[in-house]
């Protein structure tokens, strides 16, 4: 039986649908995403902790979802963590049927076993012009005669959410040959930072969010993407500017562009809906020229507010929002968007290039 079930926003407004996956009702931050493929890199992001996603391609699971296996270092092969991080999934509709040299089973089979609910059959069009016009809303899926008064919406004063998603013990991941070490502050890493950090021959050294690495031995910093609000992360911030009286090489993605920006005395703004999907198109300050990114965020640096020792390093052409940030004598850099993809275009691969030809 296709149970019924809602989508209820913040501001009264209720979509309509049907449930798939796990038949449960929660509660989340609604957001969108406008990319058309990678449903399952973007399902295991740690950066949509807590959130209800709304797909706006019209069609989802079409590719069905690849076999769950890790590599000898522990990592996912074809996932970006262990397991899903999403409160929630909202399509048009899902694929029941699916084909793919590596799919194992069903998004909706994906969804069940992880407990997630999904809702179809809904007019995400209409859902996501209302999230773009009044921005991410707090909201809640609603299945068949759930009473929608007993589901509250998410708190967002709750503990920081990197608690919960960081790694809880240093773990080193051995490069070939290693000689360089990177600290890698987990914020809510996606695997493929490490791939590729680990693809340049550099040994990672993975630590918690709030970790005091200052005393390890290391060659240079990575600060990894994350979900929630980059103002609290305030012991990953303290252990930045005690970094930054150094000068060894520091590098952030999406958090990290917000954190290292905090740590050297700037602002963060709250995004009107942020920027989530393939097709976002940045400009190096340099060159002037353009880069197709994957991202996914809800904040954003504000450049008015960093200091004369920075500068801005990519502009993004949609809205002219900071992309990236750099030190005019240090090699300190950070990025807004996501150079290692997964999914998404790889234009800007080559920046783990230049962070680990600097080590």
């Amino acid at each position: 039986m296709m149970n019924k079930a809602r989508i209820i926003l913040e501001d009264g407004s209720v979509f309509e649908g049907r449930s798939f996956g796990c038949k449960k009702s929660v509660s989340g931050e609604v957001v969108f995403s406008t990319g058309m493929t990678g449903y399952p890199e973007s399902l295991t992001d740690p950066s949509y902790l807590g959130q209800i996603l709304v797909m706006t391609y019209p069609l989802v699971g079409n590719y069905g979802v690849p076999e769950r296996t890790v590599d000898k270092q522990g990592l996912c092969l074809y996932m970006e963590s262990e397991k899903i991080h999403v409160q929630g999934l909202v399509v048009f509709d899902h694929s029941r049927l699916f084909s793919h040299w590596n799919a194992r089973e069903s998004l909706e089979q994906w969804l069940e076993e992880e407990q997630i609910p999904g809702v179809y059959d809904v007019d995400t069009r209409a859902l996501a012009k209302l999230l773009r016009e009044k921005g991410s809303m707090k909201g809640k899926i609603v299945v068949g005669e759930d009473d929608p008064l007993s589901i509250p919406f998410p708190d967002n004063t709750a503990n920081n959410t990197a608690e919960s998603i960081s790694c809880r013990e240093v773990i080193t991941y051995q490069g070939n040959p290693g000689i360089k070490k990177v600290v890698l502050i987990d914020c809510g890493v996606k695997h493929n930072i490490i791939r590729i950090l680990l693809s340049r021959g550099v040994t990672v050294i993975r630590v918690p969010w709030d970790h005091d690495f200052i005393s390890m031995d290391y060659d240079g910093i990575f600060i990894s993407n994350g979900p929630g609000d980059p103002t609290r992360y305030t012991a990953t911030i303290a252990h930045l500017k005690k970094a930054m009286e150094g000068n060894k090489p520091i590098c952030g993605v999406c958090m990290g562009n917000q954190v290292l920006g905090l740590a050297a005395g700037a602002q963060v703004i709250r995004m009107k809906y942020g920027h989530r999907g393939h097709n976002q198109p940045v400009q190096d300050m340099d060159t002037g020229r353009c880069y197709i990114t994957s991202q996914n965020h809800g904040y954003a640096l504000d450049p008015d507010t960093l200091g004369k020792d920075w500068g801005t390093m990519f502009i993004n052409l949609n809205d002219g929002t900071n992309e990236g940030i750099r030190h005019r004598t240090k090699p300190f850099f950070s990025l807004q968007f996501h150079p290692e993809a997964a999914s998404g275009p790889t234009d800007m691969v080559p920046v783990f290039d230049q962070f680990t030809e600097i080590l």
